[in-house]
């Protein structure tokens, strides 16, 4: 993971990372090419850029750059195989952010875009500056510079105000994206943030309800879209025997980010712990696949 900001200057009002982190703080290109380079020179397989927002890079920097300049510098210094995007905001991630991953194919196709909810009250309270328009101009925006691309999202139910027809909202929009990976979280309180003043609070029993419903529509979603990949040959980043037994290996697609995504289990074939082999998709499960490699 390569950290290229520290704080943020969105002031959502249920997060306190400005507060406790402050403003954007863009660390200066030359010095994340080098670090990159020496994650080159040790190995490094696979370049997880980070930040609160990544889209926000650079506008604080004197003179100004951006993401898509970043990312040129680093693809041109380094031959990392696999350079993957984690957490950009909506409205912000750019056509040439996009053009860059379609004509680059060690950006692997993948966004993590976190929308928070899709109803605009909602997003309004929120202080997200955006709404489910823009949301789905976005999606179709992505997908038509990268049909491929896998798209992740976190969502945040029970916040103050939602309502029930929020949630519906929430879920038809989902059935209609039909998005990858979906990461739901129950709001909770913060001493500090907007949020916490507002009235119309969810109780805790509600937004348990809210979240599983969410949850289960999304794990249905899921389950269908990972069914796509059987019988293809996905490249596959082999991390090392399995947690689950050692007669497995364990590794992942492009379309699986570390840590948060499924995995692809490999029951037939060997190879070490970096490569990056082709492997026949054979089984789907909701989350996870399992192959052989070829």
């Amino acid at each position: 993971f390569l950290k290229i900001t520290e704080g943020c200057d969105n002031r959502c009002t249920y997060c306190l990372i400005p507060s406790i982190r402050g403003s954007l703080r863009s660390r200066p290109a030359a010095d994340l090419v080098l670090e990159a380079e020496r994650l080159a020179a040790g190995g490094v397989r696979e370049l997880n850029l980070i930040a609160q927002d990544l889209t926000a890079y650079g506008t604080d920097l004197n003179p100004a750059t951006d993401l898509v300049h970043l990312l040129e510098q680093i693809l041109k210094r380094t031959d990392i195989p696999w350079v993957r995007l984690l957490y950009l905001y909506p409205t912000t991630t750019s056509d040439a952010l996009l053009e860059l991953m379609a004509a680059e194919p060690r950006i692997v196709p993948y966004l993590d875009i976190p929308f928070q909810h899709v109803s605009d009250p909602v997003l309004q309270r929120m202080n997200r500056r955006y709404g489910r328009r823009d949301l789905e101009d976005l999606i179709a925006r992505i997908h038509s510079y990268l049909p491929d691309c896998a798209l992740r999202t976190t969502l945040l139910v029970g916040f103050p105000g939602e309502t029930e027809q929020d949630v519906e909202t929430l879920i038809d929009c989902l059935q209609r994206w039909q998005l990858d990976h979906v990461g739901v979280f129950q709001y909770q309180d913060e001493e500090g943030c907007a949020a916490h003043r507002l009235k119309n609070k969810i109780g805790d029993s509600e937004k348990e309800e809210r979240f599983k419903r969410v949850m289960a529509a999304q794990a249905e979603i899921s389950a269908g879209k990972v069914q796509k990949y059987v019988g293809r040959v996905e490249q596959v980043l082999v991390e090392g025997v399995s947690a689950e037994t050692d007669l497995l290996l364990e590794g992942r697609t492009r379309f699986q980010a570390p840590e948060i995504d499924g995995c692809v289990y490999i029951a037939d074939g060997q190879a070490s712990a970096g490569a990056i082999v082709p492997v026949r998709i054979t089984e789907a499960h909701t989350y996870d696949l399992v192959g052989e490699i070829v």
